[in-house]
């Protein structure tokens, strides 16, 4: 396995710098019994981070690195993304005082546009995957140049993701486990910088028909895969980064798989019994537990990541 693009040494430098202005996550413990056979769950409340997702942290800490290298261009930032990376990049554009640029498929639900908008960014809505906004997105860069982001697939964006984990490793010095749900990669990637040093396990879950990092593990490296799931708003990259599937080759990763109906059970179950809203993206880690896709040793202590919130109420029944 070649080196890793980001290590635990990246994310203590992105914690460090976004410190100040990023919302530290909290944990609290799962109902007793809800889990078959794990002593210590914790859901790590993620989703009430600035932006309403773990994105924040990434975006933050792209912006604010080439702010401090006077590398950041007149133009700003411009950014393809499903929704969450662009409402990152909105906030942390306006957090720090730049100009940002948002292309997205003209599928991205009207709540996440309308977030964008309220935070001052630029929306563009181009195609209907996300790989036709993320060709626009190029070729504004190209054109105007803008600095490109991108939703995952940065080191500077998956070391800011990565601070979640270091903070939730602080307020759970023991924890054996984390349970992330996977997109393009980049929180996945972050966490596992930060907690295989130390020993800790990560669990990538991902719906069975949006799973770009499982797919890349299959086939020795990543690839193209479709996408078509209740999560795909949030979940739907169609390949992974590639620091996502080194990492993920550790013997401390393990990739597992939920269906939309486990996801969606999770989501339900969060509202009904805790009053909390998440994205169905963010309800995949749990779901992998609710469902026994993952079962955890006697006396394991998990943390699993509730990571977004930008979703409408009304669907909570479908």
């Amino acid at each position: 396995m070649s080196t890793p693009v980001i290590t635990e040494a990246d994310v203590k430098t992105a914690a460090d710098r976004i410190a100040s202005r990023v919302r530290r996550v909290t944990v609290a413990p799962a109902d007793p019994g809800t889990v078959p056979r794990a002593s210590a769950v914790w859901l790590a409340a993620e989703y009430m981070q600035h932006g309403g997702s773990f994105k924040a942290r990434g975006a933050l800490n792209l912006a604010l690195h080439h702010l401090e290298n006077g590398t950041m261009p007149e133009e700003g930032i411009t950014i393809a993304s499903g929704g969450n990376a662009a409402i990152a990049a909105a906030w942390a554009g306006r957090a720090a005082g730049i100009k940002v640029t948002v292309f997205l498929p003209a599928t991205a639900p009207t709540i996440k546009i309308a977030k964008l908008r309220a935070l001052g960014a630029d929306v563009r809505l181009e195609g209907t995957v996300y790989a036709h906004a993320l060709e626009a997105s190029i070729q504004h860069a190209d054109e105007t140049g803008a600095l490109l982001s991108h939703a995952y697939d940065n080191p500077l964006v998956a070391a800011g993701a990565g601070t979640c984990a270091a903070e939730i490793r602080d307020l759970i010095p023991d924890v054996d486990t984390v349970m992330v749900a996977v997109g393009g990669g980049g929180f996945f990637a972050g966490t596992a910088a930060a907690m295989f040093p130390h020993g800790v396990r990560v669990i990538a879950v991902e719906p069975e028909n949006c799973r770009a990092l499982n797919a890349a593990l299959e086939a020795g490296g990543p690839t193209d895969v479709d996408v078509e799931s209740v999560a795909s708003d949030s979940l739907g990259a169609r390949r992974v980064s590639e620091t996502a599937y080194q990492l993920a080759t550790n013997p401390l990763a393990t990739s597992v798989l939920v269906t939309d109906e486990q996801i969606i059970a999770a989501r339900t179950a969060l509202w009904e019994h805790r009053r909390v809203l998440v994205e169905h993206g963010a309800a995949a880690a749990l779901a992998a537990l609710l469902s026994g896709r993952y079962s955890p040793s006697e006396g394991e202590r998990i943390a699993v990541v509730l990571c977004g919130a930008n979703t409408d109420p009304s669907d909570l029944a479908h």
